[in-house]
């Protein structure tokens, strides 16, 4: 476990103040030498210096004379000087910052340019340019979101990935703030393939949504708003300093299998999804245990009387209905695609596949590439027939029972077919990617543009408001239970957004239920270090980030979580809301929240999940946390053990 202040960043500070000082301390000493050294003799033409009459003048004159060699100093560099550093020794006791150049100099370039000197070859098939960062001999990168990077105005200081983690440090604020400005100005045309002016941001953004092109002048009140509401929660408050995660169970995959994914209950059981099959464990107020029951899937695929998939491959989407006594299993065709022509309706009691369902419409077949339950709680409701679906530009309500509402004969020999009861087929590419849902049914659509559309539980034709996308697909969704909040994952940065506004007539809604105009406050980032990212293993995207799990009006949502790599990551939801929090000072663009936990693990991590908040015990803020590894899960309960 970690936090996101690392020592490392209070020693490169104090390493340069440090080294600055000594030289400071070495232009005064010259100084006064120069200045108010006793020569045995003078001639009239240089009278001697007159002696400081006190210390306040002594002070001023050495302050005087700091100022005056700091800015020959700085004036003696190139233009755009920076001091760079490397990190060296990974994640060890011996880990640290050390100088790589002492002075050098950056620049921003064209690829393609006279400017660029390194070696094209790769790019001439690509006749697209892009802005590209170099520093001296030794970064030369492109500018995007993969730096992953992170300013610190009180430093001059910005810290970014590139084949290692790098610190550069500038000789002055002006130069900081030139700096960070160009990047940010990079950063758009890199992204959105326009020059970055205000005219460029309306058409990118749209005039809406001018807040997230220029978050300062944004309408931050729902947010002030939201803080003010979030504490007046009762009862358990967000994971703080003061708690600790512990490992209260670890259980090793049954039969040699390698986990694929979570299905966790709010009743009795959850599931573990594997290559070989889907093993039962237990639900405890400390997390989940195993019960000794695993089903196996035949020769390692689903059984049933005749496949829809021919591909026979592991389960990738595991739902829970009728109050979770039954599971969807849905797997992707051939050849990697994640796509589906149907799933396996699959019997938790009996532990064996009941039917096979195809998706069709019309008389035809079609795909679907997600699925999910039609409303928060759901799966816990033990009459449910009905699920959505899915696909690049699908969104639809599917019936397991027959246009007249009657149960279908899964036991007949052919193929039941799924009854698509609502929806809609977008005749232009949306790019769907994922959804969810929240309390009351409303749908929120993720897409590979990077845009997030809302969708009432009315009408599933026409989004009732669409954000804008910041340049990078969305890869997974989710939305709290009464939908006033949404938190969407990229590779390289989590997006947390307020849907709520104020209509004409003055009444707070949620962007579900009304156009929201142009009072749409800014959105926030939740990112990781530099330090963090790089440290996260090979696979370092951003995955299946959540909010906790309330199924119940009136109960808030404590905690975010996402899975990086060997990580898994939590947020404290009401700090990250919180407007005067610490993270946001001083910075530029939209505000991004560095403050979380992590949990370490040896392996890579398959998913992260909240259990239902009904598991939360009385001296914890927090249900326990469900992490778990190709061969392994584990159960972290929170305790409030106070540190020293």
């Amino acid at each position: 476990m970690g936090a996101n202040h690392s020592r490392e960043d209070l020693e490169l500070e104090s390493e340069t103040e440090s080294e600055s000082e000594e030289i400071t301390r070495e232009q005064e000493s010259d100084d006064e030498e120069e200045n108010y050294g006793t020569p045995s003799s003078y001639s009239s033409d240089h009278p001697k210096p007159k002696t400081p009459s006190s210390l306040d003048e002594v002070e001023s004159r050495l302050k005087a004379l700091k100022l005056k060699y700091n800015n020959q100093a700085q004036s003696n560099y190139p233009k755009n000087s920076v001091k760079l550093y490397l990190h060296v020794g990974g994640n060890t006791s011996n880990s640290k910052w050390v100088v790589s150049e002492k002075v050098t100099s950056y620049s921003f370039v064209k690829s393609g340019s006279e400017d660029d000197e390194e070696d094209e070859e790769n790019e001439e098939s690509n006749p697209t340019s892009w802005w590209v960062l170099k520093i001296g001999s030794k970064v030369r990168v492109k500018v995007d979101q993969d730096l992953q990077f992170k300013a610190f105005k009180d430093q001059k200081r910005v810290d970014f990935v590139a084949n290692g983690v790098w610190a550069i440090k500038f000789f002055s604020p002006e130069e900081y703030e030139s700096f960070v400005g160009k990047y940010q100005e990079f950063l758009f045309e890199n992204t959105y393939g326009y020059e970055a002016n205000d005219a460029n941001k309306v058409k990118v953004y749209g005039k809406d949504f001018l807040g997230w092109a220029k978050p300062e002048e944004a309408d931050d009140s729902m947010w002030e708003d939201a803080d003010e509401s979030l504490y007046k929660t009762p009862t358990k408050t967000p994971i703080k300093e003061s708690h600790d995660l512990n490992e209260e169970f670890e259980e090793a995959a049954a039969n040699g299998g390698v986990i694929q994914s979570l299905a966790l209950g709010a009743l009795d059981n959850s599931f573990l999804v594997s290559d070989s099959g889907i093993q039962v464990v237990r639900n405890y107020s400390h997390g989940i245990q195993g019960k000794g029951i695993y089903v196996n899937f035949d020769d390692g695929r689903l059984s049933g009387r005749k496949s829809v998939n021919a591909s026979h491959s592991t389960p990738r989407k595991a739902l829970l209905m009728r109050a979770e006594t039954n599971m969807l299993l849905m797997s992707p065709m051939i050849g990697g695609m994640p796509h589906s022509r149907g799933l396996h309706q699959f019997d938790i009691e009996t532990g064996k596949v009941v039917s096979e369902w195809k998706f069709e419409k019309d008389g035809t077949d079609i795909t679907m590439r997600d699925i999910t339950n039609e409303s928060k709680g759901a799966q816990m409701d033990p009459s449910g027939s009905t699920f959505l679906g899915l696909d690049d530009s699908r969104l639809c309500r599917w019936d397991m029972r027959d246009r007249n509402g009657m149960v279908q004969n899964i036991a007949n020999e052919s193929t039941p077919v799924l009854n698509w009861t609502q929806g809609h087929q977008f005749s232009r590419g949306t790019n769907f990617e994922c959804f969810a849902t929240t309390g009351d049914g409303s749908i929120v659509v993720g897409s590979l543009d990077g845009k997030i559309r809302l969708y009432s539980i009315s009408s599933m034709r026409q989004a009732k408001t669409a954000f804008p996308g910041l340049g990078s697909p969305i890869t997974h969704v989710d939305v709290t239970y009464d939908g006033k909040w949404i938190l969407g994952t990229t590779d390289t940065y989590l997006i947390l957004i307020c849907t709520l506004f104020t209509d004409k007539d003055g009444k707070t809604k949620t962007g579900f239920s009304g156009r929201m105009g142009n009072r749409i406050s800014a959105p926030r980032l939740l990112k990781l270090n530099p330090l963090d990212s790089h440290m996260a293993g090979a696979n370092k995207k951003f995955r299946n980030a959540q909010f906790s799990w309330v199924t119940e009006n009136g109960k808030q949502e404590r905690h975010l979580v996402a899975t990086v790599g060997k990580f898994s990551v939590i947020w404290n939801f009401q700090q990250v809301k919180n407007s005067s929090h610490g993270c946001y000072l001083n910075q530029v663009g939209l505000k991004s929240c560095y403050c979380y936990k992590i949990v370490l693990k040896d392996d890579s991590i398959v998913d992260s999940r909240f259990m239902h908040e009904k598991f939360a015990v009385s001296d914890s803020p927090e249900a326990p946390l469900v992490v778990a590894t190709p061969m392994k899960v584990s159960s972290f309960s929170i305790s409030s053990r106070l540190r020293m």
